[in-house]
C-alpha cells in the first residue's frame, strides 16, 4: 500500500502543468491529491520520530559515558569534519620513578649515589625516600643469597643496613622468602636468630605475623600456607626465639577437631620441632602423642593419613634421628645471647603494616647516627670507622689518636645498665627453667647448672616467690625448691630472710592471692627451718603498727605454722628461750594495751593458746606495776637519806680541820724566839 501512494506521488509530480486545471475537476483526481498530501504529512511525522530516536540514542550515550567516568568524545560534537580529523597525542606524564609502587625502574647503584650525593638536604623528604627504597633493594637482595655457607657475611652485610629503620621490610622479606623457599626454612630460622639476640624486637614483630598468618590461614583452609608458616615456628622453637607453649597450643588446636588437613600439618609440625618438645617439655608431647592415637584408632581419616601417624610413631620410637633440633653450621647464638618470646596463639597481635611503607622521619640523621654507633658495638667497627672518618687527617695527628687511645685502653670504663635488660633476660631465664621443671629437684638441678654470678642470689630467690605468688594457689614446688636452696648455700638463706623483712614492709601492696602465697611459702620454709626464726623480729603487734593486709600476712603465715607443726609443738617452740628477743614485737609486753591487742588478735584466728604467758602478765601487771613503783619510791627514800648522811659527814670534817688549823696558829704564837 506504501509502495503504490509513493509511485502514485512521484507519477503525479511528474505530470505537465498544462494539464492539472482539466484534471482538478476530476473526482479521482481530487481524491489523489488528499492522500498524497497525507503521505507528506505522514513522513514528515516519520522524521520528526526518527529524530526524537536518534536524539534519546545520544542521550542514553552521553550518560553511559558519564557513569564511566568519561566525558562524551569531543569529535562527536565537532561534527564530521572534525571527526575525520587525526585525534592529537597526548603528552605522557613524567613519573618520578620512585614514587611508583615497585621502585620504578632499575637505577644503577654509581648513578643512584650520583643522585643522592646532588640533594644537599640529607633530611629532605626526597633523599629519605630514596635511601628507603635502596634499603629495601638491599635487604631483599641480601634475604635472597643467603644459605648455610655465607650466612655469617650476609648476616654482616645486612647489619651494615639501618634494620631498625627496615625492620618491617626485613620481616616482610623473610617471610616472603621462607614462603616461596621453604626446603631453606632452617636457614631463616638461623637468620632471625641472630638478629633476635641484637634486636628482639625484629625477631617479636617475625614471630607476631608468622601467628597472624598461621590462624589466617587455619581459618580458611589455606594447607600449603599452614604448612610453610608452621614450619618456620617450628624452626624458630628450635632456635629459642618462640617458647615451647606456642608449639603445644598449634598442636591442640589442630588436633582438636581433626580432618585429614589439619593432622598433615600437625605431623608436618611436630616432624620439625618434636626432638625439642621432647627435650623441653616431655609432659606436654606425651600428650599429643597420645592424642594421635586416639584419632588413629577413633577419628574416620583417609587411609594416606593414618600411614602419616603411623610413620611419625616410628620417628619418634628412633629419636628424631633425621630430624635434628638445629641443622650442622646454624647453631650461631650462644646460649646466654638467646631471647625467647612468649607469644600465645590466641592473643590479639598488631602485625605493623604500617612499618612496610615509606613514612618520612624528622629525625633521619640523628637516628641514623645512633644505629652507626650501636653497629660499631655490634660489629666491633669502632677502629675502622675511625680511620674512615679520619682519612683527611695528617699521620702526626693518628699518632696522637693512637697514643690516646693506648693510654684510654689502661683505664676501664665501667657501663651501668640502667634499662636492665640483662636483668630482665636473667629473670627470664629462670622463669623458663622453673615453667619447663616436672619436679623441683630437677628444677634446682637446671638453676644451679646454669651458673650465674653471686649479684644474682637474691634476684634468684625473688623470682622464685614472683613465680609462686602468680600462682593461683600455692603450690608446694615452690616451697620445696626455695627449701633446698637455702639448705645448699647460706648466701640463699640470708637473700630469704632479708626478703621476708622487705615483703613484710610491702604486704600492703601485694593482692589477697598473692599476699597468701607468700605467706604459705615462709610458713614452709619456718618449718622446715631453712631460715631462722629470727626473720619474725620484724612483725610489731599493735593497732599503730599493723595494717590489714599485714594481719592477714600474720594471720595465713601461723595458721600455716599450726596446721604444719601442731599447736603444741609451735607453741614450744614460741616459747624457747633463746629466740625471746626476737618475739618481743609479736607478744608485746611493754603496754598493756599492746598486749590486749596481740591477745584479741591470735584469739580471734584460732590460736588463743600461744597467748596463755601474755594472758598472765596482763593480769599481773597491775601488782607489778605496784612493786616497780614502791621499789622506785624506795629507791628515791634511800638515795635521799644517803645524800643527807653525806652532807652532814662532810660538814664535821671541815668543822674538824677548822680547829685543827686555830690551835696550830696558836702553838705557833707563843713560842718564844
Amino acid at each position: 500500500m506504501y509502495s503504490f501512494m509513493n509511485q502514485l506521488k512521484h507519477s503525479t509530480t511528474r505530470r505537465p502543468a498544462g494539464n492539472t486545471s482539466r484534471m482538478s475537476s476530476c473526482p479521482r483526481f481530487t481524491e489523489l491529491t488528499e492522500n498524497v498530501k497525507f503521505l507528506d504529512r505522514y513522513d514528515d511525522r516519520r522524521d520528526d520520530r526518527d529524530g526524537r530516536f536518534d536524539r534519546r540514542a545520544n542521550r542514553e550515550a552521553d550518560s553511559d559515558h558519564r557513569r564511566r567516568g568519561r566525558s562524551a568524545s569531543p569529535l562527536a560534537d565537532r561534527g564530521p569534519a572534525a571527526a575525520n580529523e587525526p585525534p592529537v597525542k597526548k603528552k605522557k606524564e613524567e613519573l618520578d620513578p620512585i614514587l611508583t609502587r615497585t621502585g620504578g625502574a632499575y637505577i644503577p647503584p654509581a648513578k643512584l649515589r650520583l643522585m643522592q650525593q646532588q640533594i644537599t638536604d640529607k633530611s629532605s623528604l626526597a633523599y629519605q625516600r630514596m635511601s628507603w627504597e635502596a634499603l629495601k633493594k638491599s635487604i631483599n637482595g641480601l634475604i635472597n643469597k643467603v644459605n648455610v655457607s655465607n650466612i655469617i657475611n650476609i648476616i654482616q652485610e645486612l647489619l651494615q643496613e639501618n634494620i631498625v629503620r627496615g625492620r618491617g621490610l626485613l620481616a616482610r622479606s623473610i617471610l616472603q622468602a621462607q614462603t616461596a623457599s621453604p626446603i631453606f626454612t632452617h636457614v631463616y630460622a638461623a637468620v632471625v636468630a641472630i638478629i633476635n639476640s641484637k634486636f628482639p624486637q625484629i625477631g617479636e614483630l617475625i614471630l607476631k605475623r608468622l601467628i597472624l598468618t598461621f590462624r589466617r590461614s587455619y581459618r580458611r583452609n589455606l594447607k600449603q600456607q599452614c604448612l610453610t608458616a608452621s614450619k618456620f615456628v617450628a624452626h624458630l622453637i628450635n632456635q629459642n626465639v618462640a617458647h615451647e607453649v606456642l608449639c603445644l597450643e598449634m598442636l591442640t588446636l589442630l588436633l582438636e577437631r581433626p580432618t585429614d588437613d589439619s593432622v598433615e600439618v600437625a605431623i608436618s609440625f611436630l616432624k620439625e620441632c618434636g626432638l625439642k618438645l621432647t627435650e623441653v617439655s616431655p609432659r606436654g608431647i606425651n600428650a599429643i602423642f597420645e592424642r594421635l592415637r586416639n584419632v588413629l584408632h577413633e577419628s574416620t581419616i583417609d587411609k594416606r593419613v593414618q600411614y602419616m601417624i603411623e610413620v611419625m610413631f616410628a620417628i619418634r620410637k628412633d629419636g628424631f634421628k633425621d630430624h635434628p633440633v638445629i641443622p650442622e653450621g646454624l647453631d650461631l647464638v650462644d646460649e646466654d645471647d638467646q631471647f625467647t618470646h612468649m607469644l600465645p596463639l590466641d592473643d590479639e597481635y598488631n602485625p605493623e603494616d604500617i612499618l612496610n611503607v615509606f613514612k618520612m622521619d624528622p629525625d633521619f640523621l640523628e637516628n641514623e647516627e645512633k644505629y652507626k654507633t650501636l653497629k660499631r658495638d655490634i660489629l666491633d667497627e669502632g677502629s675502622s670507622d675511625s680511620g674512615e672518618e679520619g682519612d683527611g687527617s695528617d699521620d702526626d695527628d693518628d699518632d696522637e689518636e693512637d697514643e690516646n687511645e693506648e693510654e684510654g685502653d689502661d683505664e676501664k670504663v665501667t657501663i651501668f645498665d640502667k634499662t636492665e635488660v640483662n636483668l630482665v633476660a636473667f629473670r627470664r631465664t629462670i622463669y623458663l627453667a622453673i615453667q619447663s621443671s616436672l619436679d623441683f629437684e630437677e628444677c634446682a638441678h637446671k638453676l644451679i647448672k646454669m651458673d650465674f654470678p653471686e649479684s644474682q642470689t637474691k634476684e634468684l630467690c625473688n623470682m622464685i616467690l614472683d613465680c609462686c605468688a602468680q600462682q593461683r594457689t600455692y603450690e608446694k614446688f615452690f616451697g620445696l625448691l626455695a627449701g633446698r636452696f637455702c639448705l645448699l648455700k647460706k648466701e640463699y638463706m640470708e637473700s630469704f630472710e632479708a626478703i621476708f623483712s622487705e615483703q613484710y614492709d610491702t604486704i600492703h601492696r601485694l593482692e589477697t592471692n598473692k599476699l597468701r602465697n607468700v605467706a604459705r611459702l615462709f610458713a614452709h620454709l619456718l618449718y622446715t627451718d631453712s631460715v631462722p626464726w629470727s626473720v619474725l623480729e620484724c612483725i610489731k603487734m599493735s593497732e599503730d603498727t599493723t595494717t590489714s593486709s599485714s594481719r592477714i600476712f600474720v594471720k595465713i603465715l601461723f595458721q600455716e605454722l599450726c596446721a604444719y607443726m601442731g599447736l603444741p609443738k609451735l607453741n614450744q617452740r614460741l616459747k624457747d628461750q633463746t629466740l625471746q628477743p626476737f618475739f618481743e614485737g609479736l607478744f608485746p609486753r611493754d603496754n598493756p594495751r599492746n598486749t590486749r591487742f596481740a591477745i584479741n588478735f591470735f584469739t580471734s584466728i584460732g590460736l588463743g593458746g600461744l597467748t596463755d604467758e601474755l594472758r598472765e602478765h596482763l593480769k599481773n601487771a597491775p601488782k607489778m606495776i605496784m612493786t616497780q613503783n614502791q621499789e622506785v619510791e624506795s629507791s628515791d627514800s634511800s638515795t635521799s637519806s644517803s645524800s643527807s648522811s653525806s652532807s652532814d659527814s662532810s660538814s664535821s670534817d671541815s668543822s674538824s680541820e677548822s680547829d685543827s688549823d686555830s690551835s696550830d696558829s696558836s702553838s705557833s704564837s707563843g713560842t718564844p724566839d
